[in-house]
């Protein structure tokens, strides 16, 4: 039976694989994408989710969500995507229609009507869409099955201050209410994703399938490894959100540690980390499995036989 998911989402050419991923595997139905403010402001995130679904030959509906934090202003990154948020080769216009509801009263709804503990929440950006769907139905919490986000970082620290990842760092309270919310947590943090980098090989394999979805998928990766290779100095770019799908699909390739992680909101100089107890010094309850490791060859294995479906 195949799992039911919704993808909360601010794409991102990273994003764009996974959703990509996501739609290219029967294991997983996914009921939705729902958009949220992050990568670019909203009107494009939006925009790119409905361009992703046109590409992948679905019909997924896309829902438009929150397009500020729930109490700072909107933080954006075009100095990584590119102006669009999904620079790197032009898509024709979405026809892809956009739905009238709101994604937050579509997730309320969709957990109220769905049984319980049936959908599995897969947050690729800020969590302010999540955050206000449990502030403001709170009877939905325990009926999510499980939460699997990309965000924080520990080892890694940060990648947009020192100390926080950009996706908790964009709306720290959000990510705050999902960390204290009860529902089961994966997190795939930088300490995962920066150990998941392309390889030229791996992009050309992408070019080669011939299809529009592996042209996309080079010419994406293209763009984004020229800021991620010259920043850290590495060989390839983290594919940071398709690691959220791929858990679902083979977890055996990622192991972490089920640990206590706390989310700062305080602090200016270190607002938007997750304070990870990976040594469990603090007796805190564990809240989170918190990923450390990846199997990187496993990985990109698994994306290119889904890609080559699409």
């Amino acid at each position: 039976m195949s799992r039911k998911i919704i993808i909360d989402t601010d794409p991102g050419q990273d994003d764009a694989v996974a959703i990509l991923l996501a739609l290219a595997s029967p294991e997983l139905e996914v009921l939705a994408l729902t958009a949220v403010a992050g990568n670019v402001p909203l009107a494009l995130t939006e925009r790119n989710a409905r361009q992703i679904v046109q590409l992948s030959g679905h019909q997924t509906p896309v829902y438009a969500g929150c397009d500020a934090p729930l109490k700072r202003k909107l933080v954006t990154a075009e100095y990584v995507h590119g102006r669009s948020g999904l620079d790197g080769i032009p898509l024709p216009d979405p026809t892809h229609p956009l739905q009238a509801e709101h994604a937050v009263d579509y997730l309320i709804d969709t957990l109220r009507r769905e049984p319980s503990g049936s959908i599995t929440l897969c947050p690729l950006g800020p969590l302010t869409n999540i955050a206000t769907a449990f502030q403001r139905a709170p009877d939905i919490i325990p009926r999510v099955a499980e939460i699997v986000l990309m965000g924080g970082a520990y080892f890694e620290v940060g990648n947009v201050t020192p100390a926080a990842e950009f996706n908790i760092y964009v709306d720290p309270e959000a990510a705050d209410i999902v960390f204290k919310s009860g529902v089961p947590l994966v997190v795939m943090p930088l300490d995962v994703t920066h150990k998941a980098l392309t390889s030229r090989e791996w992009v050309e394999e992408m070019r080669a399938l011939g299809t529009p979805v592996g042209q996309a998928v080079a010419s994406w990766t293209d763009f984004f490894e020229r800021f991620d290779t010259a920043k850290y100095g590495s060989q390839g770019a983290p594919l940071h959100d398709p690691c959220v799908i791929a858990y679902l699909l083979e977890p055996a390739l990622f192991s972490g540690r089920h640990v206590n992680v706390e989310i700062e909101t305080g602090s200016e100089l270190t607002l938007g980390m997750t304070v990870a107890d990976w040594w469990r010094v603090t007796g805190r309850e564990p809240n989170a499995m918190f990923m450390g490791g990846v199997d990187r060859d496993g990985f990109y294995r698994l994306l290119t036989e889904r890609l080559a479906r699409l």
